[in-house]
């Protein structure tokens, strides 16, 4: 029972398109059609809406269990919601008794809906929950920032065991453990096991090339197994411990150490002896980092919400197998008006929509349908999953201790807002801008005398930095002169605007924009790193492609001897000399912040793009040559210059080279064919 039809997929950039302002879509569950079986689409008069078109689409609900949509008359989803049943649920909005504002607005702006049933009230939970993180309906609670988390991994499809941090999916053979906050908490625990149990860290393409031991075995952090420097059954018994350790039996490993150690003393061998007493000083670090260490919680995820002023701050505490394993602070985005434990409740959802759940969830206060939510978790799990408020003991101890760190990082937040709203309203008076920016977008280019040149754009607005809007370009005109900045700067600036103007259109700078309004898409103001020749440039950019009075264009020159503090800026109708600000003022330092990420992001991508142009194969050029028969190839015969080198009856002789591809191979090689 639709009309509009919206487009659901979530959008995600991708770092490793080739075209570097090209969005790819996320893959995701499969989501039940729109149900249409209760009645014709044509029953719903056009022309409603708002509570008249929700009250058409209630005489037409079931009174089973459903998720249900809300759309604008662009087709924008508004919100999306579940229930256990759907005529009664959306029948409220309808009424329009004991709304907020919030509420009244969003049932005000409804112009569609779209419904789906379910089997069971879970079933709406769990879909409520994915949907809201594809779409991120504007009125709905939002879980923002939201990578993946770090593991440990001990692989098992080697000879010698490595030791690695892991991110994304969990497919390679091994034991995975975590998840750790960070990805700094990994790195420190793995310098520690490295010292603690000489596990090899090195790429498994390293290990088998070594013909001699690495200087990590020199300082005594790796075992190196690739030489046999130590017997495949001691490096055996070396990752077992580091296994019992990463599972909670730290204390039976530090015994067992102990006594080696205590053994190797009696024995007069005092270096063993020193090394035994090395690895335990490792162990007793990683485990002063870890702070809290309960001993009667084995496996659980602390959660507690600070929310005051218009901000929800919600702080996660990970504990794996008796270890503290690290903790991160969450700002979603939430009404004003919500109570802290609908905030709570629906964060939860969302968080363990694509993340293992442990068997046991502490909260700091009760949550609405937590009962529910917990049979939910328990079914997506395959095990039973207990969401607990705990009221005394070591559990209590820790949600308190969650709770302080929560209203901790609120007030950091809190600050940091401020003190950024203050500065982008000290940029509006310095370059004397109608209203204050609520997205400025920075660019830059780098390039090695023209070669792998990339363009940055990087984002910032009333939050700071917005790292999910950051775009690269890889510049791919033939016809730019290398090191030409002004022809390499006009081509980022004709591609992100003329793609936005096909997917935005033109914006309408006569509509005041509110706080609660969603990220613009369109920036206030441009800055551009560069003076009056750079501004010509993009200027005339814009007004060919006639938005010059959508954006400001504002160019940031290097000082004199390029020394920080002595910038001169060219704003729209400004002298042609531009103008300095005050050692000193808060919003120059604003502005070489953002100059500086700026330069930095396309710095970095300039260099992945050219680490990728110096590892590029030969093979990959040829077209029908796919990973298999390349790998084929280059185990056959070591390398690609071997491959060029080689016959079309040497290529039949590989597995899987027909001599058709043979052929093929070997004419991408040789201009004339011949044998």
């Amino acid at each position: 029972m639709s009309g509009r039809v919206p487009n659901d997929g979530g959008i995600l950039y991708d770092e490793n398109a080739s075209d570097d302002e090209d969005l790819v879509e996320v893959p995701d569950v499969a989501v039940p059609a729109p149900i249409v079986d209760w009645a014709e689409t044509s029953a719903i008069p056009d022309g409603l809406r708002g509570a008249d078109l929700i009250q058409a689409f209630v005489k037409l609900l079931p009174n089973g269990p459903g998720v249900y949509r809300m759309f604008n008359e662009a087709g924008d989803v508004l919100y999306v919601g579940k229930a256990r049943s759907l005529k009664k649920r959306v029948g409220n909005y309808a009424q329009g008794r004991l709304h907020s504002n919030r509420l009244t607005k969003m049932v005000r702006e409804t112009a569609n809906m779209e419904f789906v049933t379910t089997r069971t009230e879970i079933e709406a939970l769990l879909l409520e929950a994915n949907l809201i993180k594809r779409l991120r309906p504007r009125f709905n609670v939002l879980l923002r920032d939201d990578k993946s988390f770090p593991y440990i991994l001990v692989t098992g499809d080697t000879r010698a065991p490595a030791l690695y941090k892991h991110r994304g999916a969990r497919s390679r053979k091994g034991d995975f453990f975590g998840p750790f906050a960070s990805a700094g908490a990994v790195g420190r625990t793995i310098n520690s096991l490295q010292r603690a149990f000489l596990l090899r860290t090195c790429t498994d393409s390293v290990f088998e090339s070594r013909t001699r031991p690495c200087l990590l075995h020199q300082i005594k952090r790796c075992a190196a197994p690739c030489t046999h420097e130590i017997s495949d059954a001691d490096y055996a018994e070396l990752v077992t411990e580091a296994k019992d350790f990463l599972s909670g039996k730290s204390q039976a490993v530090k015994a067992t150490i102990a006594a080696a150690m205590s053994e190797a003393s009696d024995n007069l061998d005092f270096e063993r002896a020193a090394l035994y007493r090395d690895r335990l000083a490792a162990l007793s670090h990683v485990q002063s980092h870890q702070g809290i260490n309960p001993s009667g919680v084995e496996e659980a995820d602390v959660f507690a919400i600070h929310h005051e002023g218009g901000v929800s701050c919600i702080q996660v505490f990970f504990f794996r197998t008796g270890q503290n394993w690290g903790n991160r602070a969450y700002f979603p985005k939430a009404d004003p008006t919500l109570s802290s434990a609908e905030v709570l409740s629906a964060f939860l959802a969302q968080f363990y929509d694509d993340k293992p759940c442990p068997r046991q969830i502490l909260l700091c206060e009760t949550v609405e349908e937590q009962d529910l939510l917990g049979e939910a978790l328990s079914e997506k799990s395959g095990y039973k999953v207990a969401i607990l408020v705990p009221q005394r003991g070591e559990k209590k101890d820790l949600v308190e201790h969650a709770v302080a760190n929560a209203r901790e990082a609120h007030g950091r937040k809190l600050a940091e807002t401020a003190s950024q709203s203050r500065l982008l309203e000290g940029f509006a008076t310095t370059f004397k801008l109608e209203r204050t920016p609520r997205r400025i977008e920075i660019y830059d280019n780098s390039h090695i005398m023209g070669t792998n040149a990339v363009g940055g754009m990087v984002v910032a607005g009333p939050e700071g930095f917005v790292k999910g809007q950051y775009r690269k370009f890889n510049i791919k005109s033939t016809d730019i002169t290398p090191g030409d900045d002004f022809g390499m700067m006009k081509e980022v600036m004709t591609r992100r605007f003329s793609r936005l103007l096909k997917e935005e259109g033109k914006p309408d700078r006569s509509v005041e924009t509110t706080e609660d309004t969603a990220f613009p898409a369109w920036p206030d103001v441009i800055l551009i790193d560069g003076g009056q020749g750079q501004m010509t440039a993009v200027r005339a950019i814009l007004q060919e492609l006639d938005i010059e009075d959508c954006v400001v264009a504002i160019g940031v020159a290097k000082g004199v001897d390029r020394e920080a503090g002595r910038e001169r800026f060219f704003p729209p109708g400004g002298s042609r000399d531009g103008f300095s600000l005050p050692p000193r003022d808060p919003v120059l330092y604003f502005i070489q912040r953002m100059r500086d990420e700026a330069h930095r992001f396309a710095i970095g991508s300039h260099r992945a793009r050219r680490k990728k142009e110096m590892v590029k194969n030969p093979l990959d050029e040829i077209g029908g040559i796919g990973p298999t028969r390349k790998r084929a190839l280059l185990h056959h015969f070591g390398t690609a210059k071997a491959v060029s080198r080689a016959g079309i009856n040497d290529l039949i002789a590989v597995e899987g080279i027909s001599e058709a591809v043979a052929r093929l191979v070997y004419d991408h090689f040789h201009e004339d064919g011949a044998k």
